[in-house]
């Protein structure tokens, strides 16, 4: 019985077939999206286990669906365009689940995992030390972890120091509920004991299913070995409710942030900062509180991010300062030394090196060269109601105070637009451009306009 943290990684000339496990209905979700589907970090708790078993190595994925189940097939598919699908038309159990994909074990494989789609934070390193005694001659390997409070799992039985059985709490008796050494569910299986083993698990249960927990009292009465592989309680916690898929995001995150700070990243407050199973964070960064990163973020090397910034979609070039309170959303391409000050959005935009938009702006659809300031105030008017059009902005060129550029248009290199303009015509580079109207003063007319005191 050995911790998976500590396992050898299997070896990577071992073929190997998992089986992913997606069939439950997840009613507790409330929800009329399935399960599987919710999302942690930003990605589906299926393509978490999908991830993570092809990173353990398997060369080789099967997925398991209940009838009418196309959303979580496609997803499958986008995640991992090389797996086969299967459908599970009955609900008999996990046995019952795994033999849906009879004919991808009938290929045959060194090692066989079997997951399940709704435990999503089981890492590759798990998974990859479950197939470790495989590769030492074991028939199984079974996951499990000590439970601070066991009820509801099903608890490990062991006996002449080997594993024996599994016992479902139900069908257990009151000296095994005692254990506190339980099933994670997971399970390794040889390939060539697997067709075997499945194809013998009977139901004598009490809920008349096929268990593929059975199996490891199969394979002790073989004399077949069967090995424990322990991993902590939180890696393994399945999400059933809304409930436990906040808990499983709470844990996500903690994983997220202690990985990117290992990584050189300053994080002021981690418990504020939200990142997604993507987001990339270079080297020397600091993030300030209350930042939330969606898909699709790349920062770059020494960038600041101050408090209260919305990142999604975006790329961060070195040395660059956003915020506080700036909306980076998808394209939104930052070169190196950018500022983005507060109350800035930019949106599918390119500001190249030195781009400097301190506050109160809005750049769509835009191009802007390098070294330009772009004053506060200042919006590009990329829709007209129907079509979207770009702004195209120069290098070192001069956005004034409260400028509307109405695009498509285009700033040349070097240009100066005067504060409080409306661009609709192509500014040339170099040239002075106003778009206002001309200044009136009438002397004393506010003081003729006050009423007088009787």
């Amino acid at each position: 019985m050995t911790d998976a943290p500590h396992q050898e990684p299997a070896k990577r000339d071992r073929s190997c077939l998992a089986i992913i496990l997606a069939a439950g209905e997840g009613t507790r979700m409330r929800s009329s999206v399935p399960k599987v589907l919710h999302r942690i970090a930003g990605r589906s708790m299926l393509a978490h286990v999908l991830h993570a078993v092809r990173a353990a190595g398997a060369d080789r994925i099967a997925v398991v669906v209940g009838p009418n189940r196309d959303d979580v097939a496609a997803e499958a598919r986008a995640v991992a365009p090389e797996v086969e699908v299967f459908v599970q038309s009955e609900r008999l159990g996990t046995a019952h689940a795994v033999l849906a994909a009879r004919p991808a074990l009938e290929r045959g494989a060194d090692d066989v995992m079997v997951a399940f789609a709704d435990t999503p934070l089981v890492t590759a390193e798990t998974f990859s030390a479950l197939r470790v005694p495989l590769a030492e001659g074991a028939a199984l390997a079974v996951l499990g972890f000590e439970a601070r409070t066991p009820t509801g799992y099903g608890r490990l039985i062991p006996g002449g120091g080997k594993l024996v059985a599994i016992r479902e709490e139900r069908d257990a008796s009151p000296e095994e509920r005692s254990i506190t050494l339980c099933n994670a569910g997971l399970m390794a299986m040889a390939g060539r004991d697997a067709l075997s083993l499945l194809s013998t698990i009977g139901n004598a249960n009490a809920k008349g299913e096929y268990y593929l927990t059975d199996a490891v009292a199969l394979a002790a009465e073989k004399g077949l070995v069967v090995d424990v592989v322990l991993a902590p309680e939180a890696e393994v916690q399945g999400v059933n409710d809304r409930v436990q898929l906040a808990a499983a995001e709470a844990d996500m995150q903690n994983r997220l942030r202690r990985e990117v700070m290992a990584a050189g990243a300053t994080l002021v407050a981690p418990e504020t900062v939200f990142l997604q199973s993507d987001t990339k964070i270079g080297r020397d960064v600091i993030i300030e509180p209350n930042v939330w990163f969606g898909p699709g973020v790349t920062v770059e090397d020494d960038v600041q991010i101050r408090s209260f910034c919305h990142i999604e979609g975006a790329g961060v070039g070195k040395n660059a300062i956003i915020g506080p309170f700036a909306r980076l959303r998808p394209g939104a391409k930052l070169g190196e030394d950018v500022h983005i000050g507060n109350f800035v959005e930019v949106k599918n935009a390119e500001l190249a090196a030195g781009v400097k938009a301190n506050h109160l702006a809005y750049l769509g659809d835009a191009t802007v060269g390098a070294g330009t300031n772009v004053g506060a105030g200042t919006i590009t008017c990329n829709y007209d109601g129907a079509f979207k059009h770009r702004t195209e902005i120069g290098a070192n060129a001069f956005i004034g105070t409260n400028t509307s550029l109405v695009a498509p248009v285009t700033v040349g290199d070097g240009a100066y637009i005067g504060s409080g303009s409306v661009i609709t015509e192509n500014v040339p580079a170099d040239a002075l451009a106003l778009g206002r109207g001309r200044q009136v003063v009438k002397e004393n007319w506010a003081k003729t306009r006050r009423p007088t005191k009787a």
